[in-house]
């Protein structure tokens, strides 16, 4: 699949030679300078790029057009629908087997900024990805993208649109990403940061959404209370243990705080969160099972499972997102007391 993502400023060239086409390349640069502030390389550069993706021509000096506008919109149409059909066909995949189950959710856990549908086109392509960042994001910090590699292609939000109901909503365009196995980058594993065990669960409860008590006997050492919005935890726990089972509870307690929310529906959500946040913090997952999915999901609609994994995804990014910014001001804390030791 070429990539025939055009920037926001890029696109305002393109339309300039589709506007003026056929342009010699000097009246071109001319142009250019008036329309848009460009130096005489910046013109070239980016008319280079361009022609790479095949979208126009620069020949013995004179400038025109491969496709035409509307044939470039009905290709990228064409793009987007392709990529669409592919994370409708691992959607309905991942949701039919245990295993493939859990290796989308490792996915989604090592980019839980990343969408469910983005999450699933990673998983399609690459799913031992770690770092991606597109070909100028790894050029700026001076790493390049190794010669053939093909690219991930994912979604990304362009420009916004108001419905008729007054919702805001956007445009996709196909973006391509590589991974870091795919650089001149020395293959390294991302470094896993261990956190004591203490820290790690103050971090998951420090900002929690509902009240948390202590009692003598609880299921599965944590339990939310939908009717007293309490979370119950059993005394005498600690460790992983301990952050297993509030992390299931907690994301209870979070996906309790969205509109149609019963205890059966997020019972299976709870603990694709709860999993995630394990895998992210390096805590133990051994116990966990997906070798019975819902079979409610597995006969579902493509769009009715992705609907189920973007919950799964915004509850993740939610919790870490508390998580992160607690973690960074214990870390803050810490080195301001390192500090002031010396």
């Amino acid at each position: 699949m070429d990539d025939l993502h055009l920037g926001a400023v890029e696109a305002r060239f393109a339309d300039l030679i589709w506007k003026y086409e056929p342009l010699s390349s000097r009246a071109l640069v001319a142009l250019c300078g008036e329309e848009l502030g460009w130096k005489k390389s910046t013109t070239y550069t980016v008319l280079k790029r361009l022609c790479d993706k095949g979208i126009f021509q620069n020949e013995n000096g004179t400038v025109t057009s491969r496709m035409t506008k509307e044939e470039y919109a009905a290709k990228k149409k064409a793009e987007r629908d392709s990529l669409y059909a592919l994370a409708d066909e691992m959607a309905q995949e991942v949701m039919r087997d245990g295993e493939a189950f859990r290796g989308f959710l490792d996915v989604q856990a090592r980019f839980d900024r990343y969408s469910a549908t983005n999450a699933l086109l990673i998983y399609a392509q690459n799913d031992e990805a770690t770092r991606l960042r597109d070909f100028d994001g790894w050029k700026e910090r001076g790493i390049y993208v190794r010669k053939n590699e093909t690219g991930i292609s994912i979604l990304e939000a362009g420009d916004s649109y108001v419905t008729e109901d007054g919702r805001t909503g956007y445009y996709y365009n196909v973006k391509k990403v590589f991974d870091i196995s795919q650089t001149d980058a020395k293959r390294q594993r991302q470094p896993q940061v261990h956190y004591d065990d203490r820290l790690l669960l103050s971090a998951l409860i420090a900002k929690r959404p509902v009240p948390i008590e202590m009692a003598d006997s609880v299921q599965n050492g944590a339990v939310y209370d939908y009717e007293r919005k309490t979370i119950f935890v059993q005394r005498g726990m600690d460790g992983q243990d301990l952050f297993r089972s509030v992390s299931l509870a907690l994301a209870r307690a979070e996906m309790a705080q969205q509109e149609n929310s019963t205890p059966q529906a997020d019972a299976f959500k709870s603990y694709c969160v709860s999993y995630m946040l394990c895998r992210k913090y390096g805590v133990d997952t051994q116990g966990y099972d997906f070798s019975r999915l819902p079979d409610e999901l597995k006969n579902a609609e493509p769009q009715t499972i992705r609907g189920e994994l973007t919950d799964i995804r915004d509850t993740l990014q939610t919790m870490t997102g508390k998580m992160v910014r607690t973690l960074e001001q214990s870390r803050t804390a810490a080195q301001k007391e390192t500090g002031k030791e010396r």
